[in-house]
């Protein structure tokens, strides 16, 4: 799975600090904290007919992250809304695009790790693009990394950092083994995420034989996931059993069925892991009525901003 470029996209207008700007002509200074160490966050968001979906839930996260890295100084939410506005308009955007919004702790004095060298605000970068959702509806291949997510007490997970070589490492592995993207465990062995989604399953339950019960997996080596936590409140509200607990590969492989969930993708299947075919190899049931109730969702609710 590659994404192809969009040639609507040839001639977007970025926005950094307010500043509007052609893509080709954009600039990051080399003392910004992105650039010396990962030193951000960031959030992703998807823009459906002049709203976005769970605005608000993204710019929650976004600001504890900011202040789970001590951040001196963050933008007013008022402020953040009102560069997403100006970017959208910019680029005449009103549906399918996703939003890439960046909040770097800003430009250094002189290069170096010590926070206090930060002394002149955050660096604020709003990047929108036509994109519809990444994944394949016809189901995602996937491969086990050897490489693990890392507890709390490493690196918090609860943290939406731009610090994503770990991700990166474990998508080159399933690129070099021909897989869609890359299962990823934590340090005891249970299912943290994908490199850039999370997992939910679809097993037997004897309170629902029928339609299975969902688990997905605790938030301990996995952010929490804004799409992921939609999906819990869909089941809630339709009566439909879903766990968070620790989830094994065993688990993985004899699921019913298997789909990973994030902005970027919204829901998607995935039909086989580690060589092994999951449920029929196809899109479940389950996750076939989830893809429609979020979809329902998103066709109706969500910020207006345009």
């Amino acid at each position: 799975m590659l994404q192809k470029f969009d040639k609507r996209n040839r001639d977007l207008t970025v926005n950094i600090n307010g500043e509007l700007i052609h893509r080709d002509k954009a600039r990051i200074s080399p003392f910004d904290s992105a650039v010396q160490g990962g030193d951000a966050v960031w959030e992703g968001l998807r823009l459906y007919n002049g709203r976005i979906f769970k605005l608000h839930e993204h710019l929650d996260r976004l600001e504890r992250s900011a202040r789970g890295l001590s951040f001196a100084q963050i933008p007013s939410r008022e402020k953040i809304i009102e560069e997403i506005k100006r970017t959208l308009a910019a680029n005449k955007m009103s549906d399918g695009v996703h939003i890439r919004l960046t909040l770097t702790r800003g430009v250094k004095t002189t290069s170096g790790m010590d926070p206090r060298l930060n002394q002149s605000g955050p660096t604020l970068i709003v990047l929108a693009e036509h994109k519809a959702p990444v994944y394949a509806k016809t189901g995602l291949s996937l491969i086990t990394s050897k490489i693990r997510r890392p507890p709390p007490e490493v690196l918090n997970a609860r943290i939406h950092h731009a610090n994503l070589l770990n991700s990166i490492l474990a998508k080159i592995e399933a690129n070099d083994a021909g897989a869609d993207d890359a299962l990823m465990l934590d340090t005891r062995g249970f299912v943290a995420e994908t490199n850039a989604t999370h997992v939910f399953i679809v097993r037997n339950s004897d309170e629902s034989p029928a339609g299975g019960e969902l688990a997905t997996s605790r938030v301990a080596a996995c952010p929490e996931g804004i799409t992921r936590a939609t999906v819990i409140e869909i089941c809630a509200i339709e009566k439909i059993r879903c766990a968070e607990t620790d989830l094994s590969l065993a688990d993985v492989y004899q699921a019913r069925e298997v789909f990973c969930t994030g902005t970027m993708g919204e829901l998607a299947a995935v039909t086989n892991v580690d060589g092994r075919q999951i449920g029929d190899s196809g899109v479940g049931p389950v996750t076939r009525r989830l893809s429609d109730l979020y979809a329902q969702r998103t066709a109706t609710e969500g910020v207006q901003v345009l």
